[in-house]
């Protein structure tokens, strides 16, 4: 009789301290957690919150053991809802997830002040969205895929401005460059730089109206000076190369 109490007090002990933990869960009739519980996993991660058929669901916080922090709703076992997850840098993601990923409305922030709000599919930016970097920099606009790709504007710390289109993170197709000095830029861009057919206007009147590559004048042009003199011709990485006066 003694060795029978014995053996049942070894088993409710080593219950308590098993790796699945649900001393405040409501146990199902097939022993599945229910309710209010904690779970401690092979991985050392830890999660505290609501279980539904063994699976977390609902209401929880679940610890990993890098540091990184989630607290929010959950459904099927992972996140899903309203939540957020932070990381040891100081790194933080507010609100809405979707089968373990960023998805919908949400916001990325960094110790550094750089800042994402913005649309998120699949824990990528996409949609539409303002980021703003840690030297003031600032973009609103598209993405896909977790780059600028659409219709977006890009304002620099300097108050330099591009309008335009994006592509794989920088401007490409029709847009245009104003800068503080006056100066402005119109026309195709491709991969960050001026690249086809542009215009590029001064406050002083002059103008360079043609064809540009890689950034400079190059090809077919027509550029006039502040004192109305023009001259029409090729252009040749920057210079002129062949024309009139």
């Amino acid at each position: 009789m003694v060795d029978c109490l014995l053996t049942i007090l070894v088993n409710q002990i080593c219950l308590l301290f098993s790796t699945h933990q649900t001393p405040d869960s409501i146990i199902a009739q097939d022993g599945e957690p229910n309710g209010q519980g904690t779970e401690t996993l092979p991985d050392g991660s830890k999660y505290v919150g609501e279980f539904k058929d063994d699976l977390f669901d609902g209401q929880g916080t679940k610890t990993f053991p890098s540091g990184r922090k989630y607290l929010g709703e959950w459904k099927n076992g992972k996140m899903n809802g309203q939540g957020t997850h932070t990381w040891p840098s100081g790194n933080k993601y507010v609100r809405e997830w979707k089968n373990g990923n960023r998805n919908g409305q949400g916001t990325y922030t960094k110790p550094d002040g750089s800042k994402y709000v913005g649309s998120w599919k699949n824990g990528k930016k996409n949609g539409q969205g303002t980021e703003t970097s840690s030297n003031g920099s600032k973009y609103v606009g598209e993405y896909k895929d977790g780059v600028r790709n659409g219709q977006g504007t890009m304002t620099l710390q300097s108050g330099g401005k591009y309008v335009g289109g994006f592509k794989d993170g920088f401007p490409n197709g029709q847009g245009t460059s104003t800068w503080t000095n006056g100066d402005k830029f119109v026309g195709e861009f491709k991969d960050g730089f001026p690249n086809g057919q542009g215009t590029y206007t001064k406050p002083d009147g002059s103008k360079y109206v043609g064809s540009w590559k890689d950034g400079v004048r190059n090809g077919q042009g027509t550029s006039t000076s502040p004192d109305g003199n023009k001259y029409e011709g090729e252009y040749k990485e920057g210079k002129r190369w062949n024309g009139t006066l």
